[in-house]
């Protein structure tokens, strides 16, 4: 080759350190009181439900006990079981 530009390829083998994409992504960061009977039909339709601190939002998890539970929702609760 007369003047010509000699190139190569070459792969390089590095480890993925990007978070992990699998990890639960839409896990809410609160999870709120709601009435039993909206939950199950939230979760099967997809229907927005209201929670007791007044926010809306679709049924797509389930709280585990430990879960961390939305402070003005569990003020309410609280409120409404003492009267």
């Amino acid at each position: 080759m007369m003047g010509g530009v000699n190139t190569s390829t070459k792969t390089i083998e590095r480890p993925d350190v990007r978070e992990d994409q699998s990890t639960d992504n839409d896990a809410p960061k609160f999870f709120h009181y709601v009435k039993k009977d909206k939950i199950v039909d939230s979760a099967i339709s997809g229907k927005m439900v209201v929670a007791l601190c007044g926010e809306t939002f679709p049924v797509r998890k389930q709280a585990k006990p430990g879960s961390p539970v939305c402070p003005d929702c569990e003020r309410l609760y609280r409120s409404l079981r003492r009267k």
